[in-house]
């Protein structure tokens, strides 16, 4: 047996590295200097007797053994998080620090309501936020970068588990002067080819607003160019096409100053649901299911 072990920070400045790519913002994600970082991993390369990343003045690349130990070292330090995670369940419930990730078509329309009343009351909960694409959001989840997601369901997350926060229904926005004004809903085969607008790869609320319309025409004519629900609204604004909004953005504002219509989509599934999601067996279960009811009771 090895006298040696490597240390959670060299497990965490290679986790960094291979994340960044790069030495100098792997550094500055890992809040040390460059030569730090640097230092860590050679220690760790020199403890191993391997080398586990190729340098050169342009790139930075992993060996095939590099790539396994990376694997491996996201294992150990998402252990050593529940480790953290099961002493602090241990605690008063709500105290301390959560690490969350939250979608940016949930984030500004729902945190807003949320967030005053969970520090007037809940004042020992450090909530820390990262706003993610959904799948970069479940990717951060299981390396054990967040403790939990916020995130739209349905979406693929792997071995999870999960509360539902609510239903949030998808409104098709279009510009005033459209001739389906004023219908009470509308239909998906209402929706024209190639004028509707969509959010970028990445964002479940694309794949859910496709599903909704169950159309495969759509997928194939669809622009997927927004970045974010905001510039959707001013492209169809500006009678560049029409596109999918939630309901929890709209009542949120995000139509305000526009002369943008929206109206309910008629369809089977016409909804997303809202849920928050945490690793399997995690022992701060109870706790992020305390901190889902916290979110359905705003």
């Amino acid at each position: 047996m090895s006298t040696y072990l490597p240390t959670i920070k060299q497990l965490q400045y290679l986790v960094a590295l291979h994340e960044h790519g790069h030495f100098g913002r792997a550094a500055e994600a890992s809040y040390v200097s460059q030569s730090t970082l640097s230092a860590g991993i050679r220690e760790l390369e020199s403890l191993l007797g391997v080398t586990l990343v190729e340098r050169t003045r342009r790139v930075v690349r992993f060996t095939s053994l590099g790539e396994q130990v990376v694997d491996k070292a996201h294992r150990i330090l998402r252990e050593a998080e529940e480790l953290s995670d099961l002493v602090q369940a241990s605690g008063k419930p709500l105290s301390g620090t959560v690490r969350m990730s939250v979608i940016p078509t949930i984030a500004p329309f729902l945190l807003p309501r949320i967030l005053p009343r969970l520090r007037k009351e809940r004042p020992d909960l450090k909530l820390f936020l990262r706003e993610e694409t959904s799948a970069d959001a479940v990717e951060s989840l299981h390396h054990g970068r967040v403790d939990c997601v916020l995130l739209a369901l349905p979406f693929a997350t792997g071995e999870v588990e999960r509360a539902t926060i609510g239903q949030d229904q998808l409104y098709v926005g279009f510009p005033k002067d459209d001739p389906r004004d004023p219908p009470a809903t509308i239909a998906s085969s209402m929706i024209d080819e190639g004028r509707l607008l969509l959010l970028e790869d990445g964002h479940c609320l694309k794949e859910h607003a496709l599903a909704a319309c169950n159309r495969p025409e759509l997928r194939a004519s669809a622009t997927m160019i927004g970045t974010s629900l905001h510039t959707l609204v001013q492209m169809v604004d500006n009678d560049l096409g029409l596109t999918m909004l939630p309901k929890m953005a709209i009542d949120a504002g995000i139509l305000d100053g526009t002369d943008v219509i929206a109206r309910p989509l008629k369809a089977a599934n016409s909804s997303r649901e809202i849920a928050l999601i945490w690793r399997k067996n995690s022992p701060r279960a109870d706790e992020f299911e305390l901190l889902a009811k916290e979110f359905r009771a705003d």
